[in-house]
Formats: structure tokens, C-alpha cells, sequence
């Protein structure tokens, strides 16, 4: 990043204030209209008769046709005793190969509404130019991860998603209990004063499991231009997963490819966004 600069500015200078933020506007029309698809389901129903989609992120049904469930829940219900339905097996598989063709944590960052209240904080930390704070191991979320299948088989239930902050913020909409602001609030100020990214970077046992789903993804993000990288490191203030980016940013002369194939990419396009010089794009893990 520039001397006295904020990042993307140049970008903005470039590409104007929507082409600069595309890609982030885009995520957020889709997690937005995800939840506006559950909440106002039933209200259009009652007008039309028709039902778009019904129950939430863990298990869906679309058009009273197609169903859709978290293969992560679907794992938890079987850790737990509780053998799912042929439906409930069908609508895992469909999900598991989507995030499996297009990466598991675009979960994270095209659909989880939380990952809105993790980029604010994220967004404030750097405005107030807060450096530091705890150092996590990133490798917590897949112990958490574990742990989570462990308690469901000893308790019989269902462990995380008593506490998952996604269905608790769509419990909390529907019927307005006031728990999700609290947990809400928690995540925000973990993120903002404890460590950068530590909520889905460190713990969220969510993304740990779509990030080992999506390890062998089709689409991945590609510095296809990175001869032209000016070094302002725009790209790394902006990136959830910073570790990512340098080997295929820099590794040309080491014959490292320019793919970001780490499965902790969340393909959430802010290194395409924020770059003046247009080095990164999307592209197919096949391009080298």
C-alpha cells in the first residue's frame, strides 16, 4: 500500500468506486438476498401459493422440489445417532459438489451473513489503523471442528448448531429473539480488538470443514498479471487469508504457479477489486 494511501485507492482512481468494488458488491447482494429468500418465503407464499424456499441454511427445501442440506450438519446428525432421510443424503451430495467445483469458503464469504459483521470489523481495525493483537494458530478451527463431531457423538444432539452464530441469527430474524445481537456484538469485538480475522480465520469450525471440501475447487483466483505487481500491497491489507497470496504473487522465478490453490482462499475477489494494476482475475485451477 502506498505511503498515506488507503487500499484501493489507485483502484478507485482507476476503475471508478463500483469497479473498484465489484466483486465485494456482488457478495453482498448475495448474502443479503439469501436471507431476504428465507425470511420473506412465507410472505409470498400467502400472496402466490407458491413457496421458493423453505427452512434455512442447514436444510432447505426449493420450489417444494429440490432440496438442499449442509453436509456438515448431515455429518453431525449421523456423529449424533441420527440417521438423515434419502432426501437429506440427496441434498448434501448436490451441495457438497457445488462447493466442491467452486471452492468450499466461498461459503464464508458469498453466503454466511456473518462474514458481513467479520470484513466490518476487519474494515475498522484498519481505518483506526490498529496493528497487533493475539496471535492464534490458525489450525484451532479444525481442532474446534473435531471437537464438534466428538460432542455430538456423546451428546446425541446436534453440538454446533446449538451455538452456531448463522442459525441463531436466522432463529433471532424469524422470531425475534434478542441472542443473536449479543453473539453478534462477541464476534465483532473478537475480530476488531482481539486478533484480525480471528472469528473465520481461527475458529469458525464451518469454514474449517468447506475449506477441506473445496480443496481440489475448480475456480480459483489467478495473479495471471503478476509482472505487473507495483509491490503496494494493496491486495495483502485487503485479503482475509493474507498467508495466501505471496508464493504465487512472487513465485515466478521459483516456477511457483499463479493459481492461488490454498484451500483457504475464499475466492471473495477483494485482491481483483482493489488492484490498479488488474494482476488477479478469476480463473480455472487448470491454468497454468
Amino acid at each position: 500500500m502506498k505511503a498515506g494511501g488507503a487500499a484501493g485507492a489507485e483502484a478507485r482512481e482507476r476503475k471508478g468506486w463500483i469497479g473498484a468494488h465489484k466483486w465485494l458488491l456482488l457478495r453482498r447482494f448475495s448474502q443479503i438476498s439469501i436471507l431476504a429468500l428465507f425470511l420473506f418465503s412465507p410472505w409470498l407464499a400467502k400472496l402466490t401459493e407458491v413457496w421458493l424456499v423453505k427452512g434455512n441454511l442447514a436444510s432447505s427445501l426449493v420450489l417444494d422440489i429440490l432440496p438442499l442440506t449442509d453436509p456438515y450438519v448431515l455429518l453431525q446428525s449421523i456423529a449424533a445417532g441420527h440417521w438423515p432421510i434419502t432426501t437429506g443424503f440427496f441434498g448434501a451430495l448436490i451441495v457438497a459438489v457445488f462447493y466442491f467445483l467452486v471452492g468450499g469458503r466461498v461459503y464464508c464469504s458469498w453466503v454466511c451473513p456473518i462474514n458481513i459483521v467479520t470484513d466490518a470489523a476487519a474494515w475498522l481495525r484498519d481505518k483506526l489503523k490498529i496493528k497487533g493483537g493475539v496471535n492464534m494458530n490458525r489450525n484451532t478451527r479444525y481442532w474446534v471442528l473435531g471437537f464438534t463431531f466428538l460432542l455430538s457423538l456423546l451428546t446425541g444432539t446436534l453440538a454446533w448448531e446449538l451455538i452456531n452464530p448463522v442459525s441463531i441469527v436466522f432463529r433471532s430474524l424469524v422470531f425475534g429473539v434478542g441472542l443473536a445481537w449479543g453473539m453478534i456484538l462477541g464476534i465483532f469485538l473478537l475480530d476488531f480488538a482481539v486478533s484480525r480475522r480471528a472469528w473465520c480465520g481461527h475458529i469458525c469450525p464451518v469454514g474449517a470443514f468447506y475449506s477441506l471440501l473445496g480443496s481440489k475447487s475448480l475456480i480459483r483466483v489467478d495473479a495471471y498479471q503478476r509482472e505487473k505487481c507495483d509491490d503496494c500491497m494493496d491486495c495483502f491489507v485487503v485479503c482475509p487469508e493474507q498467508q495466501i497470496i505471496k508464493q504465487p504473487l512472487k513465485g515466478a522465478d521459483k516456477g511457483v504457479s499463479s493459481i492461488i490453490t490454498s484451500n483457504q482462499c475464499t475466492n471473495c475477489g477483494r485482491c481483483i477489486d482493489v488492484c490498479a494494476e488488474d494482476v488477479f482475475k478469476f480463473g480455472s485451477r487448470f491454468n497454468r
